[in-house]
């Protein structure tokens, strides 16, 4: 009883929540913690890198970092464009830190925040998904009638890549390095 006389709501445990930065490519929804974006800015000039893996657009200078901006529908090999009604001007990127090195992840638009239980998320199928490889994906979310699949951020990329795009980012001309956003 309370103070009041009356009964005690019974408290209920809270369950487990998760933060999650809504995004799409395409007609396909996918999510990522909110805890590893640390920014997501608009489009703008990407300086192109030679020689640079088909996914890699090239290194933008982010307040005076220079970071390599990746098409994530290129790297995950979504077939298709972007969806016709949708302006190119949603077209976003999401800055991510990936063990220590910060990179941009272009993708069509961000939708917005959700914040779910945990225990929505359910483990990834063993098969592709919407023609990605399972190694990518740390989980699917249903929502509504649609299903939206978590990416893991770190597995995007190998250590190869990683360790490329950072040689590649090193090496640009002085000139490069001076442009602001």
């Amino acid at each position: 009883m309370n103070r009041r006389g009356q009964p005690r709501k019974p408290t209920v445990e809270s369950e487990e929540v998760a933060q999650m930065i809504s995004f799409s490519i395409g007609s396909e929804q996918f999510g990522v913690s909110i805890l590893a974006v640390q920014e997501i800015i608009m489009m703008s000039d990407i300086t192109p890198i030679p020689n640079a893996p088909e996914f890699v657009e090239g290194v933008i200078n982010l307040r005076g970092n220079i970071i390599p901006v990746l098409d994530l529908r290129k790297r995950l090999r979504i077939r298709g464009r972007p969806l016709a009604n949708a302006p190119k001007s949603n077209a976003r990127i999401l800055v991510v830190e990936i063990d220590e090195n910060v990179t941009g992840f272009i993708v069509d638009g961000v939708s917005r925040v959700l914040t779910l239980p945990a225990s929505k998320i359910m483990p990834p199928p063993d098969i592709l998904v919407a023609g990605i490889q399972s190694q990518y994906i740390s989980g699917v979310v249903h929502l509504d009638e649609r299903i939206m699949v978590v990416l893991d951020f770190k597995k995007v990329l190998t250590l190869d890549e990683k360790d490329r795009l950072d040689r590649a980012a090193r090496e640009l001309p002085e000139e490069t390095e001076a442009v602001e956003i």
